[in-house]
C-alpha cells in the first residue's frame, strides 16, 4: 500500500481511485496518522482491457489475459495470437483498444504488416482511420494481431534489455517473481 511503500506518487488505474482518495483523506485524520508526511500524489489512468472476451481490464490472476513488461517475445506473441479479436468489431475488441491506447500514443501511427498478395503493408496515420478500416473489414484479425504483437514487443524490448544487462534489476525482478501469487 501507499504508506507501507512510502510512496510520494501513486499511479494506478481508475478502478483504484477510491482507495487512493481514501489514503489521502487518511492523512488528514490525526487519530490514525501520527507521522508527519505529505499526502501522496494520485495519478489515475484509464484501464487497458484484458485480452480475453468480456474483460474490462487486465487480470494478474490470469496471466494470458495481460501483457507484462517482463513477458518474452514469445509470450507476447502467444497471448496476442489467442486474444479475443472479432472481425469488423471495434468496440469491445481488446486488440483494437491496444492499438488505440498503446500503439498510437507511442508511435503516432500503426503499421499493419501483411504479405503483398494480401494487399501489402498499410500505414494508418490516425486511430480513426485504423478503426474505420477495421470496422469495414479491410483489416484481417490475423494481420492485426501479428502487427500488434510486433509493436508491443518493440515497446517492451528496452525493459527486457535492462533486466538482462543490469544485475541489480535482474535480482529485483527475481524477487518480485518469487512474491507473485499463482492460482
Amino acid at each position: 500500500d501507499v504508506f507501507y511503500l512510502g510512496a510520494d506518487i501513486c499511479q494506478l488505474g481508475m478502478d483504484q481511485r477510491k482507495v487512493n482518495v481514501l489514503a489521502r483523506e487518511f492523512m488528514d485524520r490525526k487519530e490514525f496518522c501520527h507521522e508527519k508526511r505529505e499526502k501522496p500524489i494520485i495519478a489515475s489512468h484509464g484501464m487497458v482491457p484484458g485480452l480475453l472476451e468480456g474483460q474490462e481490464k487486465m487480470s494478474k490472476s490470469n496471466p494470458d489475459s495481460a501483457i507484462f513488461m517482463e513477458d518474452s517475445v514469445e509470450d507476447v506473441s502467444r497471448k496476442i495470437k489467442k486474444a479475443f479479436c472479432p472481425p469488423n468489431q471495434v468496440e469491445g475488441n481488446p486488440c483494437v483498444a491496444y492499438v488505440r491506447m498503446i500503439i498510437f500514443p507511442r508511435f503516432g501511427e500503426f503499421v499493419l504488416k501483411r504479405k503483398a498478395e494480401h494487399g501489402g503493408n498499410i500505414r494508418f496515420a490516425s486511430v480513426e482511420e485504423f478503426e474505420t478500416a477495421y470496422g469495414a473489414g479491410s483489416v484481417h484479425p490475423g494481420d492485426l494481431k501479428a502487427s500488434l504483437a510486433e509493436a508491443i514487443n518493440e515497446i517492451i524490448e528496452p525493459v527486457r534489455l535492462h533486466f538482462r544487462e543490469n544485475p541489480v534489476a535482474a535480482q529485483l525482478l527475481e524477487t518480485v517473481r518469487r512474491y507473485q501469487t499463482t492460482r
